[in-house]
């Protein structure tokens, strides 16, 4: 049976939901907008399938002493697929690191099934490591 289509406007307000929870570092939040077999595929990696292990993979990255904020610069839906154009600020230690990112997700009714990340891996390696002393 195939899930109903969700508006273009309720597709924005999910991501918007990930986007708020990834900020407060509610993970679980995150993980209950996917599919129970959503994708998440960073593509410099392997995807990541399974509601369960997107949870797991993702509250790994959390740091006490890091924070990040999704900054859109643009969103929209074009043939029912979301695009999501960031500039991901990650702040370790007190030190901001931008990381552009572009995210393309599908839908399966109201879950994210398929999220593609699109960013440059050496800069987000660069933004995550801990910043040197001075």
């Amino acid at each position: 049976m195939t899930e109903p289509q969700i508006s273009d406007e309720m597709k924005i307000s999910v991501f918007m939901a990930m986007k708020d929870g990834w900020e407060k570092k509610d993970w679980r939040a995150c993980a209950d907008l996917m599919a129970e077999d959503g994708i998440l595929h960073s593509v410099m990696l392997a995807p990541c399938i399974g509601r369960e292990n997107f949870f797991e993979r993702v509250r790994k990255t959390e740091k006490p002493n890091k924070s990040v904020k999704l900054n859109i610069r643009t969103i929209g839906v074009a043939n029912g697929i979301l695009f999501v154009e960031r500039e991901d600020e990650i702040v370790l230690d007190g030190v901001s690191r931008i990381v552009p990112t572009t995210g393309i997700i599908e839908f399966s009714g109201s879950k994210i099934s398929h999220w593609r990340e699109y960013y440059d891996r050496t800069t987000l390696l660069n933004a995550v490591q801990e910043p040197a002393n001075h």
